[in-house]
């Protein structure tokens, strides 16, 4: 069969094979965990716990009454040392509570275990997946007991599980998807059972082989649930592309897949609601790729949410001597770090290490029109035209040619051949629509 695709997109060198040969392992217990209290898309969440308590594993330590909102959960056993200001991964100021590691870690999370969803309807599996802070895993951060908490007006037929992880280098789905198959779909039916759908689907990229196979055994005897084979091409894991190519619908520009019949999620998300129902285990570790040729041992990773990026990329065997960029998550649409003192969060699904070669300084060059931008949109945008509104403060202008529904993938900057920063630009006038529509409201 051939591979399902959706149009436009680019095909940038992949550099998998540093990693998806590794197996998951669990990284060192740290000594210290700093957690941000800011890991999810949503509502500000209030701290639960003050300088000097003693909390459990899996402890709820900051939670808010906004429906939009995902609960934080302690990651270790110990002694709260304070709850101060840090820069997370992402660049931003937030608060965090710094916890001191006990000896031993005792769980205590307060969710129920339930071997089987026959005992669950759809709101108490809503509720679980709520009270064990799931978000989505793939970056977004999305509250996940949100997007399966279906308006009364809207329908939904399909689950999807995004496999695909396109972006370059990063592997972490894929050793999930080939070390735990079942979990991947127990989650995936309590997400369908969430969301009143009846069919599931697994959207895995043709470069994965293993792990289709790994999926395919393990739906094998289940009726409404499949996988579909991707072609190779970034950016595939993207919602809307994914949509596109698995069931040929096209979300309306400014909406939701909703508007489809449709909800997607990430695999390691849908292995993380398993863990919570079946082992009432909250979301305060998840894998991650340390990875690129500036990593003496590149790993796949468990982890504890608030572990030190700089622990981990020791754990990898440090930095080689050319190690030039750090970057958090892949290098499309990653961040670069000014240094390793930062804590995991949820999102953070890779560590990537460039080395001096591959780190280019280039000044760039005026735009010569040559359209390479338009043809690799997979948002059928005109990147140069938003960004010439950009540049020129034309909120309106940018409005109007859709400049929200840009999905920063990076497309656009990775084919310019003038080098122009279009992304940065892009990001710059979402946010200068996104201020007007504050200031009108």
């Amino acid at each position: 069969m051939k591979a399902l695709t959706f149009k436009q997109g680019i095909h940038p060198e992949y550099n998998k094979d540093l990693t998806k040969d590794k197996p998951l392992k669990n990284a060192k217990r740290p000594e210290e965990v700093i957690i941000p209290l800011k890991q999810h898309i949503g509502a500000p969440l209030k701290a639960l716990v003050k300088k000097g308590d003693q909390v459990d594993l899996g402890q709820k330590i900051a939670d808010s009454d906004s429906f939009v909102c995902a609960p934080i959960h302690a990651s270790v056993s110990g002694t709260v040392k304070e709850i101060r200001k840090v820069t997370d991964p992402g660049g931003n100021i937030v608060d965090a509570v710094v916890i001191e590691a006990a000896e031993e870690d005792k769980l205590n999370s307060g969710l129920e275990k339930h071997d089987s969803l026959d005992q669950l309807d759809s709101a108490s599996i809503r509720k679980i997946i709520r009270e064990a802070g799931i978000v989505g895993m793939g970056g977004a951060m999305f509250p996940t007991h949100v997007k399966v908490s279906i308006p009364d007006d809207k329908e939904v037929d399909y689950v999807i599980l995004n496999g695909a992880e396109c972006e370059p280098y990063l592997t972490v789905d894929h050793r999930v998807m080939v070390e735990r198959p079942k979990s991947i779909v127990f989650g995936l039916k309590a997400l369908m059972k969430a969301a009143d759908a009846p069919k599931g689907i697994i959207g895995i990229e043709e470069n994965k082989p293993e792990a289709i196979e790994s999926m395919q055994d393990a739906v094998a005897e289940e009726n409404n649930i499949e996988v579909q084979t991707l072609e190779t091409k970034y950016p595939q894991g993207g919602e809307k592309m994914l949509i596109e190519a698995i069931l040929g619908r096209e979300v309306p520009a400014g909406g939701l897949p909703l508007d489809v019949g449709v909800v997607v999620n990430n695999t390691s998300t849908a292995a993380a609601v398993a863990d919570a129902i079946r082992d009432g285990k909250p979301l305060y570790e998840r894998s991650i790729s340390i990875t690129g040729r500036g990593i003496n041992s590149p790993q796949n990773l468990i982890y504890r949410i608030g572990t030190n990026i700089g622990d981990l990329v020791e754990e990898a065997g440090g930095l080689k001597e050319d190690a030039a960029k750090v970057i958090t998550g892949g290098p499309m649409m990653g961040a670069a770090q000014k240094h390793l003192n930062v804590p995991g969060v949820k999102g953070t699904s890779g560590i990537l290490v460039l080395v001096r070669k591959e780190v280019e300084n280039y000044e760039p060059s005026p735009c010569i029109n040559c359209a390479k931008c338009v043809d690799a949109c997979p948002m059928f945008l005109m990147p140069t035209q938003l960004v010439n509104y950009a540049k020129n403060d034309m909120v309106d202008e940018l409005e109007e040619w859709q400049v929200l529904s840009c999905i920063e993938c990076g497309s656009c900057s990775f084919v310019c051949p003038a080098k122009i920063p279009l992304v940065h630009h892009l990001r710059l006038g979402k946010a200068q629509v996104m201020a007007k529509k504050r200031e009108e409201n």
